[in-house]
């Protein structure tokens, strides 16, 4: 394997990466460990895709039905430590961590905390934005 190519040029990594450029204002993650897949974490990414494009927030090419300029970036990740409580979903910049997430609960997170910035605090399990 040869060495990886570093590229200089401001304008060519935004071109190979336009998500730089976007106005993202939340990154999504929904957890698809052994433990969340088994109690429907693909529900629950399925739900969150379809809200988001549904309300033209989730960022994306527009030849998959997304947005370019959408504002959330919806992404599958492995474990996170708390699968057994699962389907976890995390919200970043704001470091929420939501737990117990079914496909039902999706349009009340999108509405209060990704376009309200209201935490759903019945289903937060870590916020590191309450420090009390």
């Amino acid at each position: 394997m040869g060495k990886p190519k570093f590229i200089e040029d401001r304008e060519q990594l935004e071109k190979l990466a336009p998500v730089a450029k976007a106005p993202i204002k939340h990154h999504v993650f929904v957890c698809n460990g052994k433990s969340c897949s088994a109690v429907g974490s693909a529900e629950v990414k399925a739900a969150f895709g379809e809200e988001l494009q549904k309300r033209n927030l989730r960022y994306g090419k527009e030849s998959k039905g997304r947005n370019p300029n959408g504002e959330i970036v919806l992404t599958d990740c492995g474990s996170v430590g708390f699968c057994s409580i699962g389907t976890a979903v995390l919200v970043y910049p704001e470091g929420v961590w939501y737990a117990q997430v079914r496909a039902g609960d999706v349009p009340e997170i999108i509405e209060e905390h990704l376009v309200n910035g209201k935490v759903v605090e019945r289903l937060a399990l870590i916020n590191l934005n309450n420090k009390d």
